[in-house]
């Protein structure tokens, strides 16, 4: 057996650069960290076939002295940490020293540089080369400031990793993607990137906004969600996308600790979480979001490429940014557009809502929905009152418990005893088309046997932001008008994200209350839906929901969640039976909390082809603008759409 030798500097060189230099962009990635490390605020980037020929840096920055151009190019020789203190909290991209070592041992390299030290520049710059870790001395050579480095035919005498690269294509898509990271965590710096003597990409420094509309695209930023969320030593900002901009890869994530693009599983965890209940599980979120800590509190010397770290305390991270995103994504509530930014000013956009000069509170909107009718309704003394009654009893028994539902008034406000059938105008031309909240309304057509919804005036200041019901649509859809246009509304999808964002407050309030049902509900069951029954009835009752073993081979539902009242109790007990007995109780009572309650609100959900009076349509469209997370049923699909009255003149030609 051969005896324990000391390896070559160069061939321990070559074995690292097999870690560190994967691929040519993984050797732009090291030049690049320098050349941001050393304050640059231009960069020039020139590729050609894809890196491996060549791959040019061109910056600003501080530069390198003469005596330390030999040194830049050993391994471990660094000027960015000193001592175990400096390696435990790393404030750089680059610290280890090894990046420019390992390129040079595996292609022809040059670098030149300036230095500038105290804002003076040295006489002239110098130059060293390096043939596949074979150093030559510094030479004088022309620049004006910074540093340029050029890699030549790299792993040209390497073929056993030269036969892994890609073709040059693909090998120049990583290299973009690479650049495109770091441009997003340093968008003050400008980049210029040209591939086989052709310019790809040019980006001016600017801010985030610009940046990341220019990368990740301009409906990412306008529509995005602005986050900037502060505990102690952390905070988290940027853009994280919204949940209807679903796509069906992963590319447009971005997430940075400390301006270092990572990849870290506790992170995408917590993201992932934070989506779960607006975002369709076939999507993925888009976001570029930055996680500022203390540098003691992560460890980036984990993998070679830097790509992955360590949190010193992992659970607070994730706590921290569960809670941050779910905060910002609970903005997205049915009508209002989340705070984004305008890619021209790069400032934050304010939401759109009601209109500014609109003073109205969520229970002058159930007034105003009675007070603009014209014929009376049979049905609304009966059972449409009663149901419009019953949508809303949860919010006056919660009222008093949950101080954060302040609409609950809207609905103990006395109802007129002559309530009306809405009226809509005829459509005048575009231009003289007046607005919902104009000061009058031109007559029915006279073709319209039926009036049609007459709109609030002038003096009521607007409309709410998703307007008033017109009427139904095969029982699925609602139909709303609105300032701008048509608003149609998935009402399955609306109200079971209403009924769901309820359960959550009642089971965080340990106040889900009891509707007791005056006949019980009996059904048959197997032995193992009576077993769960027997274990974990209080569990049960914890959730609202009394069911008792009636026989051998019957349960019997004796009361269910006073939210859930008008659903099929039995229906509703099979399938929280089914989830316990799958998961256990504990689980379901923890991690799978919400699915539960999903499941819940799915089953005491208005159902499609139940026909809504004008009353109970307009209490639900209420509901969607005061209920967090509306936008988005529990799915992730979205709960309704706009049209304005642009798009339906564009679709009709008019004005054309």
């Amino acid at each position: 057996m051969p005896r324990i030798q000391r390896l070559s500097d160069h061939l321990v060189n070559q074995i690292a650069a097999g870690e560190v230099v994967e691929r040519p962009a993984s050797a732009l990635k090291e030049l690049l960290e320098n050349s941001i490390d050393a304050g640059s605020t231009s960069l020039q980037i020139e590729l050609q076939a894809g890196g491996s020929k060549l791959i040019k840096v061109i910056d600003d920055g501080c530069g390198i002295a003469k005596d330390d151009l030999g040194l830049a190019l050993h391994r471990h020789a660094t000027s960015k940490i000193s001592s175990m203190d400096d390696l435990a909290k790393v404030g750089t991209l680059g610290f280890r020293g090894e990046g420019l070592a390992s390129i040079a041992s595996v292609s022809r390299l040059s670098l030149t540089s300036r230095f500038t030290e105290n804002d003076q520049l040295s006489a002239h710059a110098w130059r060293v080369e390096a043939d596949h870790g074979h150093l030559l001395e510094p030479e004088p050579a022309a620049l004006a400031c910074g540093t340029t480095i050029e890699v030549h035919e790299l792993y040209t005498q390497v073929p056993a990793r030269k036969k892994f690269l890609k073709s040059d294509s693909t090998e120049y898509a990583h290299c973009l993607s690479m650049v495109e990271r770091l441009a997003l965590a340093n968008p003050q710096i400008q980049i210029t990137l040209l591939h086989n003597g052709k310019a790809q990409q040019r980006w001016l420094a600017g801010d985030l906004a610009k940046r990341a509309a220019a990368i990740i695209g301009d409906e990412f930023v306008q529509s995005g969600i602005v986050v900037d969320e502060g505990f102690g030593s952390l905070r988290l900002h940027g853009i994280t996308g919204s949940p209807t901009l679903g796509k069906t890869s992963r590319e447009a994530q971005y997430f940075f600790v400390n301006g270092r693009f990572v990849r870290d599983k506790v992170v995408m965890h917590a993201l992932k979480e934070a989506y779960r209940d607006v975002l369709h599980h076939n999507l993925h979120a888009s976001f570029c979001l930055f996680l500022e800590l203390d540098p003691e509190g992560v460890d980036v010397n984990v993998h070679p490429t830097k790509i992955e770290v360590r949190f010193r305390e992992s659970q607070a991270i994730y706590r921290f940014l569960l809670t941050s995103l779910s905060k910002a994504l609970a903005q997205t509530k049915a009508g209002k557009q989340p705070e984004g930014i305008d890619t021209e000013t790069g400032e934050i956009k304010t939401p759109v809502a009601i209109p500014q000069e609109n003073n109205y509170k969520p229970q002058d909107y159930a007034k105003m929905a009675y007070r603009q009718q014209s014929i009376p309704l049979a049905p609304i003394a009966g059972e449409g009152l009663q149901v419009y009654e019953t949508m809303f009893a949860d919010l006056r028994q919660s009222a008093a418990s949950a101080a954060s539902v302040d609409a609950s008034p809207a609905y103990r406000a006395p109802i007129d005893p002559a309530p009306v059938m809405p009226t809509i105008s005829s459509t005048p031309e575009p231009e003289h088309r007046p607005k919902i909240g104009g000061a009058s309304i031109d007559q029915p057509a006279p073709w319209l046997a039926t009036p049609r919804t007459k709109l609030p005036p002038s003096e009521e200041n607007g409309a709410p932001p998703l307007g008033f019901a017109l009427g139904q649509l095969h029982g699925v859809y609602i139909l709303s008008q609105t300032n701008e246009g048509l608003i149609v509304v998935d009402m399955h999808a609306a109200h079971e994200r209403v009924v769901y964002e309820k359960l959550k407050t009642a089971l965080d309030l340990a106040n889900m209350p009891m509707q007791p049902l005056l006949i019980p509900h009996v059904f048959n069951a197997d032995k193992f839906d009576i077993a769960t029954v027997e274990d974990f009835g209080e569990h049960l009752a914890d959730l609202g929901l009394e069911i008792s073993v009636t026989s051998p081979t019957q349960l019997s539902v004796r009361a269910v969640p006073m939210l859930l009242q008008n659903s099929n109790p039995v229906e509703l007990a099979q399938a929280m039976l089914r989830d316990i007995r799958q998961v256990g109780v504990s689980q379901v009572l923890s991690g799978r909390r919400n699915e539960l309650l999903a499941t819940m609100a799915c089953h005491g959900a208005v159902r499609a082809n139940r026909q809504l009076t004008l009353p109970e349509m307009n209490a639900l469209l209420r509901e969607m603008e005061v209920t967090e997370r509306s936008g988005q049923c529990n799915h992730g699909r979205p709960t309704w759409f706009r049209l304005t009255m642009n798009d339906l003149d564009k679709m009709f030609m008019r004005g054309q």
